[in-house]
């Protein structure tokens, strides 16, 4: 039984959230997903400050033998918010928020509650633990079907460019969280998905196949730097903005022909989001 909960509780891994980001930027709803970026990285930004500014233990740090080794390896740092409970609520649900219909108000609902579920099944958390993350990522999932960030002015290069400042002087030994939440905030907000999403299956599958395909090059790519140098908290939040600004504007470049730009296409899918 502990394979199956190891499976489930790795959809809440990152590399699980950076492939349902940009799908669902890219294929449903270019706007909302740049709304929903800059909300997830406030939500990773607020976990990782709870978590470490609290400090708290998890139930196999009193007693080792209660976790598996396979399933302490899914947990990283002290224990409380869970992440896994809390970045999972925020990301479907925020795209439940958005999209307002029934049936992903249910996928969503399963998923989420799965993924909480295998965090107390493999012992790595409290249920105290899963509980806060899980208000959490809802209210952050509530933000995310609401808000509006600004998309023109001083707004789009001062906001980031002063989180990038903020990375660069993360004392040494900051946890990678913080550096890799302010990049992606920086990124998020930076961004302008000028693009409409492809209309038929064929392009669904182009862009899906050679997109995620582009980004995880880059990924990667990225995280192949000396540790020297990725683990500065500017490299790291900066190789996260990077991340970002490939694939919300340029795999629609690369892949023009199936994401054609249209000026309107933002205001678009976020009436369309909110109708």
């Amino acid at each position: 039984m502990e394979s199956f909960w190891l499976a489930v509780t790795a959809l809440g891994r990152d590399e699980v959230f950076i492939v349902v980001l940009a799908l669902y930027t890219w294929l449903w709803n270019p706007g909302g997903g740049r709304r929903l970026g800059v909300v997830f990285a406030l939500s990773y930004l607020v976990n990782s400050a709870l978590k470490y500014g609290l400090n708290l233990g998890r139930p196999f740090t009193a007693d080792p033998g209660l976790a598996s080794e396979a399933a302490r390896a899914t947990a990283g740092g002290p224990g409380l918010p869970s992440g896994h409970a809390q970045m999972a609520a925020t990301l479907w649900g925020g795209i439940a928020a958005q999209l307002r219909r029934p049936a992903l108000w249910l996928v969503a609902g399963v998923i989420v509650a799965l993924i909480a579920a295998s965090r107390l099944a493999l012992h790595v958390h409290y249920p105290s633990d899963v509980m806060v993350g899980l208000l959490l990522g809802v209210a952050f999932a509530v933000l995310a079907g609401r808000v509006a960030f600004a998309g023109t002015g001083t707004l789009r290069w001062a906001v980031p460019l002063g989180a990038l400042v903020v990375a660069a002087f993360l004392p040494a030994g900051t946890p990678r969280e913080y550096g890799a939440g302010l990049g992606l905030f920086a990124g998020f907000l930076f961004v302008r998905p000028d693009f409409l999403p492809p209309r038929d299956v064929a392009g669904r599958v182009i862009v899906g196949v050679l997109g995620l395909a582009v980004v995880f090059a880059v990924f990667f790519a990225l995280g192949a730097l000396p540790s020297a140098v990725k683990d500065l908290g500017l490299v790291r939040a900066l190789r996260y903005a990077v991340l970002v600004l490939v694939a919300v504007e340029g795999v629609p470049l690369l892949l023009r022909r199936w994401l054609p730009r249209h000026a309107a296409a933002p205001e678009r899918r976020a009436a369309e989001a909110v109708s």
